[in-house]
């Protein structure tokens, strides 16, 4: 296809993903600014011999359109249907599995390493967005693979300025000779010559490059990735196709590490999304032809936020954190409000960062916050022991996204926070289940517990619950000498479950934890006088609040049975709330089952 046709194809595929994921939800402005990116690797790159390393790979869909599944890609994020990031057990045309950000070049490197180890020609190509480079783990790949010597292509997707602007006519005029075959061959000429002159010709040389780097600071600013290793092309216009086939090509041919910088438009083609990419960066279902009319209501997210807000205006102290999620974790509030004093912080794509840094403002005498989904805060586990933990520092962890998650999948489920939270010596976690206990939580965290404290809450809004939950824990007794025992979100089906079965003549009590670490003594010793606990967890079966429970109920001693109903296998692909609930057994329909088949 010529590059009109390719054009023309371009136009087809960005249609089809406006009205896939306007039904299926997804990722659609960043999507939406690669079409003409990905269209072009596979023109000029054979894949899958050649692989694609995609960054968080939320901007993967067109990549799957044109690799084998444009049948299947009404099936986008749905129940058995093609993920929304790559995944290798769905095509080898995906060659990493993707989800979080700033791990492509990393990937990538090995990768290419591989194919020279094993004699394989063929290129490696990690598509980072420039969001990426916020992220530590990129420079870390950076150091490694610059002079690696290895077949890889670092594609830089500059799509909202986050690297410095060019500076004008002439830094256009550079950017597209340093493109060009014809330069690239004339400075290894010129510098082959250079290096051949007796005694003066090196100093000439050294001279040359000083002065050119020079200027090239002051013009461009591309001097990082050459400094890194990497030969440097663009950059160029992302939505071009002939130029980004040629500049691609050009990088193809030097079979060595490159950096190819594109600018591309987030939301490309979709007038809305291009006006407000942040908006329809992560969307729900929503009617394209009308575009996003009405914001989420009221959810756990946006009652933390406010509740951040209430506190704050009270306690100059309170200053909150975010890794690039100001506007996901709930406070964007509270960065309107309290921007100007200083007092937010989003650090960008830098968990770990972002946790050390709020241990130096706790240390500073501050009561930071730090706001994070729960799939991303285990890239920060190291700094919530080592800086967090040892010299207990006062951070509360304002953990979002706890518990299953929907339609992103296996990367992104919040199944391991509760149990590897539980680990860190000191700290205090709540799970609440409901709005009112959130702001309670909230509250006890910043102002009650000590050192590391963490309140994990579920995405979306609350169900409504036919029971008061207060406190750290509530009891609900008919004198029964059955328990189920839960936390959080789950207290929803446990209690349905709980009234199906006093419907069927089979009373059972209820203990429902809100601070579920340390489990609190009080549920211990409420608990031995029970003969037969389940204990039922939205969360890792191994390692989770159930097994903490029945390892101090056994010591207490307890001599009755307990069993444990938690999640077997984390790694759950894309399905809905209602069908995770189902295949894990933590519906109420399956805990009336399981109850049943254990004590009746």
């Amino acid at each position: 296809m010529d590059s009109k046709q390719l054009s023309i194809l371009c136009g087809e595929i960005r249609q089809q993903i406006i009205q896939t994921v306007s039904k299926n939800g997804g990722h659609l402005a960043s999507n939406l600014g690669a079409v003409e990116l990905t269209v072009a690797l596979h023109k000029v790159f054979q894949i899958p011999e050649d692989a694609i390393v995609w960054d968080v790979g939320h901007q993967c869909y067109t990549h799957k359109i044109l690799t084998g599944r444009f049948s299947r890609f009404h099936s986008l994020r749905k129940t058995g249907g093609i993920s929304g990031f790559p995944r290798h057990d769905e095509s080898s045309c995906d060659a990493f599995l993707a989800g979080h950000a700033s791990t492509s070049l990393s990937a990538a490197c090995g990768l290419a390493k591989a194919k020279t180890l094993t004699g394989d020609p063929h290129t490696v190509i990690a598509v980072v967005g420039d969001g990426a480079l916020t992220g530590g783990m990129i420079y870390e790949a950076l150091n490694n693979a610059g002079r690696s010597g290895s077949r890889l292509i670092m594609i830089l997707n500059d799509n909202n300025m986050s690297i410095s602007k060019s500076v004008g006519a002439l830094a256009r005029y550079l950017a597209m000779k340093r493109t060009s075959a014809g330069y690239l061959q004339l400075k290894d000429r010129v510098e082959d010559t250079l290096l051949k002159i007796p005694f003066v010709g090196q100093g000439i040389r050294d001279t040359i490059v000083s002065s050119k780097s020079t200027l090239r600071q002051v013009l461009y600013h591309s001097n990082l990735f050459e400094d890194f290793g990497f030969d440097y092309l663009g950059p160029v216009d992302g939505h071009n196709i002939s130029g980004l086939i040629q500049v691609l090509t050009r990088a193809k041919e030097l079979e060595k590490p490159v950096v190819v910088h594109i600018n591309t438009i987030k939301g490309k083609g979709y007038l809305p999304a291009e006006k407000n990419p942040a908006r329809y960066h992560g969307v729900s279902a929503f009617d394209y032809k009308q575009g996003i009319q009405a914001e989420e209501g009221t959810t756990f997210s946006s009652v933390f936020g406010q509740t951040l807000v209430d506190l704050a205006r009270k306690d100059p102290k309170i200053c909150a954190i975010t890794a690039a999620m100001e506007t996901g974790t709930g406070l964007a509030p509270f960065a309107k409000e309290f921007g100007s004093q200083d007092r937010f912080f989003d650090v960008g794509i830098a968990e770990e960062h972002a946790v050390t840094f709020a241990c130096g403002l706790a240390a500073g005498g501050m009561r930071p916050v730090v706001a994070v989904y729960s799939t991303f805060l285990q890239r920060a586990y190291d700094q919530l022991l080592h800086d967090g933990a040892i010299e207990p520092q006062h951070v509360v962890l304002a953990v979002d996204r706890a518990g299953f998650i929907g339609s992103d999948g296996a990367t992104h489920q919040g199944l391991f926070d509760a149990a590897f939270l539980s680990q860190v010596p000191g700290i205090t976690i709540y799970s609440p289940a409901t709005y009112n206990q959130l702001v309670y939580s909230f509250k006890q965290a910043m102002y009650e517990a000590e050192g590391l404290a963490a309140v994990r809450y579920p995405r979306g809004q609350e169900d409504t619950l036919s029971i008061t939950l207060s406190g750290d824990w509530t009891h609900c007794s008919k004198d029964s000498s059955v328990l189920l025992i839960t936390y959080g979100r789950q207290a929803v089906e446990t209690i349905k479950a709980v009234e199906s079965l006093a419907q069927e003549g089979k009373p059972v009590d209820l203990l429902v934890l809100n601070q579920i670490c340390p489990i609190p003594q009080e549920c211990i010793q409420l608990a031995r006088k029970y003969p037969k606990i389940l204990f039922i967890e939205e969360g890792i079966l191994q390692g989770g609040i159930g097994e903490h429970f029945l390892c101090m109920l056994s010591e207490a001693p307890y001599y009755g049975r307990m069993q444990v109903q938690g999640v077997k296998q984390p790694f759950l692909p894309q399905m809905t709330l209602a069908e995770a609930q189902k295949l894990c057994g933590l519906d109420a329909a399956s805990i009336v089952k399981r109850v049943i088949e254990l004590f009746f």
